[in-house]
């Protein structure tokens, strides 16, 4: 009979490989009412459609198992240290500093190896942005609006999951002028639709609201999809920017359709 400590071990074990089962299984539904979304965006438009809920369910879903996750992963890491013998005495100090960079990246690699599926996805998907522009909040969680830019992907940190980012308009004088650089956590990120695969980007449909680049910029501000159902995924939108009022209206602005992304929850301008 196995003692309770190895029991406990196994136990944990399985439940850990059932959560990774059904983290796989909210990783396909989420892809699949991704590409119901993509493909018949203006399901959501008809009365009693539930798709946006259903998505936010299964998001939230895949939060919790995540959460789950780490939580036993991280009891397993305890009853293994538990159970194991502590280092044996006298063992060559040089050759363990001499590769503590090598341990580092070892470490590194099984933390990634650990995370769950989704957020693997995720984190492979921030790592291949590098050298794409995209927009990204420049300003903290707390501040009284959200100012978003377009910006250069320099490098992603898949340990501390955060992006280094390049703003390469030049700042104005009183701002000390030339570029300016961000460190940007995942959250505050979002990439542009390619230029070259329009099949892949969201079709936003009349009276949307959409957060986009203004024309002649670089920043990106909230606005409202005017001409809706385009003829083809590669066509401009036209867009009303909010607090852009010119005579008593809003003009229509043209703006192209990778310079266009969803309005982030809670914005505020």
């Amino acid at each position: 009979m196995a003692s309770p400590d190895i029991a406990g071990i196994l136990d944990n074990s399985k439940e850990l490989d059932q959560l990774r089962k059904d983290q796989e299984e909210v990783l396909i539904e989420i892809n699949k009412m991704h590409k119901k979304l993509q493909t018949t965006p203006e399901v959501v438009e008809k009365s009693g459609d539930n798709s946006l809920s259903r998505l936010k369910f299964l998001y939230t879903r895949a939060k919790e198992l995540s959460e789950n996750e780490v939580r036993i992963s991280n009891q397993l890491v305890n009853q293994l240290d538990a159970l194991l013998p502590p280092g044996l005495p006298g063992q060559p100090r040089r050759r363990i500093e001499g590769n503590e960079q090598k341990k580092k990246r070892l470490k590194t690699d099984s933390d990634i190896t650990r995370l769950s599926p989704i957020m693997r996805n995720q984190l492979e998907t921030s790592a291949s942005l590098k050298g794409e522009q995209v927009a990204a909040r420049v300003t903290p969680h707390d501040s009284d609006k959200d100012e978003w830019f377009v910006v250069k992907v320099m490098h992603f940190d898949k340990e501390t999951k955060e992006f280094e980012v390049l703003d390469e308009e030049p700042g104005d004088d009183e701002e000390g002028g030339g570029q300016r650089k961000y460190r940007l956590p995942m959250a505050n990120i979002i990439p542009f639709p390619k230029r070259n695969d329009p099949a892949g980007a969201q079709d936003f449909p009349h009276g949307r609201q959409v957060l986009a680049v203004y024309p002649g910029t670089t920043a990106l501000y909230k606005a409202t999809v005017v001409n809706g159902h385009r003829k083809r995924k590669t066509d401009d939108y036209i867009l009303e920017f909010d607090d852009d009022e010119e005579d008593g209206s809003l003009p229509q602005r043209t703006v192209p359709f990778h310079k266009v992304v969803p309005l982030p929850e809670g914005h505020r301008q």
